[in-house]
This record gives C-alpha cells, structure tokens and sequence, in this order.
C-alpha cells in the first residue's frame, strides 16, 4: 500500500495544509499552493507493508517493541505496520488504524494512502479551520481560568504535545414518511353568579408527511475516547469538503474499525424518536393532546463516512490517571476532564479556613 507525502515544486520541502489560509504551504520557503495546484501535483511515494516477525506473518503491536509515531505504543493486540517514510526512508512502526502522521526521523508529515482505499476512503471531510498557533492560544485561556489546575498540564513541553488529530464518524441522513393520529381536548372554564361551568371539547387530530433530518454523527473508532470525540460535537456539516487526502497533511488522522451495520439500529432509532416529537410538535392549540399512534418508516437515507477535525492533548497526572482534553478544529469548542492540584487546593482551602476562623474570633471579641 501507498505512503505518500506531498512536496513543494519550488524546493522540495514538505506541503501541510494551512487552516488558517485554507492552502498549502511549504514551511520552507513559504510558497503557497490551491488544491487545484496540489491536485496537479506528484507526490512523492514510499511502501508500507505488515511489521512481521522471522517467519514473515503480522505481529501485535505489543510484540514489535517499537512505538508508532506519534511516541505512543498501540494498544495491546493491535497489528502493528511498518511504513517507509518518502523523504528520508526511515521504517517506522505505526497501529493499524492510523491513516496520517508525522516521520519522527525526519518530523515530516507523511499519508497512509492505503489506509483510505475502496470501501475506507471517506466521503467527507470537515478540514482543519483553527491552526495549532490558534489552539494554543485557546488552551490557554482555557486552563488559566481554572484556579486548582496544576501548571505541569499547561508548561511549555505540554503545551507542544497539542496535536490536530482527524477522526472517523459515521454520518447519517434520512427521510422519514409517516402519520401521527392523537386525542386533543380543549377546556374552558367560567364563573357566572355563584356557579363555576367547565366545558370540555373532544378531537381526534392527525397529521401526515415527511420529514427530514441530516448530519447525525458517531463515533467510528472503537479506540477513541467516547466523551472526548462526542463533547465537541457538533459541526457545522454545511461546510463539508469532497475529500481529499491533501488535507491529512500535516496532521494525525485515524481509519474507522467500526462499520455503519453496528450503528445503524441506534442511529435509525435516534434519528426516528427526533422525527416523531417534530411531527408532535404540529400539533399546538390545545389544553392537552394525548397521542394514539405515531407511525414512521424510513422513505430514504443516506450514510457519509467522514473525517472531522479535533485539537487533543492528554496529561498523567501523578497517580497515574489520564486526563484528556479536546477541542473541535472547526468551532473551538472544548471537552475534557481538567487535574486538579490538591495541595494547592489544600493550601488555598487551609487559608480560607483560618482567615473565616480568625474574622469569627475577632467578631466574637468586639461584642
């Protein structure tokens, strides 16, 4: 399978893609390219091939003794692969989900293109709208504005460890065609003389038609943290790219291992509780509706595979617990789980204590 990476027809330097520019840009010479322009172009290619043992056969990744890319070991019973880097042909270990990542030989980006082959290349793509310098900043201002926060998760080596990783999600639309019949009663009350009259009014109520609903996205990566690729939905899906794999580029990207057939029940029922309390909601002007029967079936859908961008970082605290945060690489939208220094929070707690202990006892002395 292919391992491509994309260079810069002026000096051969690596091309990522510039969220920032929405181009391509050689961080050697600081050229700029469109995607026409790096459509037109040839990238450079290396091989990847199955990280076997002497006998030639697929090993864990536990068993190869080499960590992927990203200074990170797969997990336990994963396949490792070994792939040739194009620029400097340094052979590197990688999971067998990883589609895009970085040459820690040579730090250039490079692009698993046989991850994203036939039935696994993506339909969408959702790229990268808020650069690294943007995220910083942002994880900044974020962590400052937690007190108890301890300064080793926002130091400056941290801080680097930011990284722009692509995720797989399924994505589902669908047009539901259905009925809803209901009871609705409308009650008017009134006082005339000494005597208070209630009147009640029955009708049976029905409503038909179609509705349509887009963009319900999960996850597709079963080793992805759940709440981390979750809390930073959602995006905004109408600015959605034909994929190409330029915009791996420059960042992390992971392949799906969950396919659409393991979601499809969930998704197919969310997406059809949602249309029926929108066809509910036709219904308005009563005291009180009681709904009888709410039929819907499943006129046409449609499923995207798409990758979507995410800022990640995670921390090990010191006993040992991982702590993540993430934040959507299109809106900043921010999820995660913070540390929390407990001596200083002991510290700060001990002073409150004793300043709200000593204002008591000098309160008590005046009076």
């Amino acid at each position: 399978m292919a391992v491509i990476s994309f260079k810069c027809p002026n000096c051969d330097g690596e091309l990522i893609f510039d969220p920032s520019s929405g181009k391509y840009k050689c961080e050697y010479c600081l050229s700029k390219f469109t995607q026409q322009e790096l459509d037109a172009l040839t990238p450079a290619s290396g091989m990847e091939r199955p990280a076997g043992g002497a006998d030639g056969n697929t090993v864990p990744s536990d068993t190869a003794g080499t960590d992927d890319a990203n200074g990170e070991r797969a997990a336990d019973g994963e396949e490792a692969v070994i792939y040739s880097c194009p620029s400097c042909g340094a052979e590197i270990v990688t999971d067998a989900t990883t589609a895009a990542t970085f040459c820690y030989y040579c730090h250039n980006p490079v692009v698993l293109g046989g991850r994203l082959e036939g039935n696994y290349l993506p339909n969408k793509i959702i790229p990268f709208q808020i650069d690294k310098k943007e995220a910083e900043k942002r994880f900044l201002a974020y962590v400052k504005k937690k007190k108890f926060v301890p300064k080793a998760f926002f130091n400056k080596r941290q801080i680097t460890m930011l990284s722009g990783v692509y995720f797989p999600y399924w994505m589902y639309d669908a047009t539901f065609r259905g009925n809803i019949q209901a009871e609705a009663k409308n009650v008017r009350v009134w006082v005339r003389g000494n005597k208070e009259y209630t009147e009640t009014k029955y009708y049976h109520v029905e409503r038909e038609g179609e509705v349509d609903l887009n963009h319900l996205a999960e996850n597709a990566l079963q080793k992805a943290n759940k709440q981390l690729v979750e809390g930073v939905l959602p995006y905004q899906f109408d600015t959605m790219k034909d994929f190409t794999m330029g915009y791996l580029s420059g960042f992390t990207a992971e392949k799906r291992d969950i396919e659409k057939e393991a979601l499809a029940e969930s998704m197919q029922g969310e997406m059809q509780n949602y249309a029926k309390s929108l066809m509910r909601e036709t219904i308005s002007g009563y005291s009180s509706v009681n709904v009888k029967n709410n039929r819907l079936t499943v006129a046409k859908d449609t499923w995207n595979y798409v990758l979507l961008p995410v800022w990640t970082l995670t921390y090990k605290a010191q006993n040992g617990k991982l702590y993540y945060y993430s934040m959507n690489g299109q809106t900043g939208k921010v999820c995660g789980e913070l540390p929390i220094d407990y001596k200083k929070l002991s510290l700060v707690s001990g002073i409150v204590a004793a300043v709200t202990l000593g204002l008591g006892l000098l309160g008590g002395f005046l009076i």
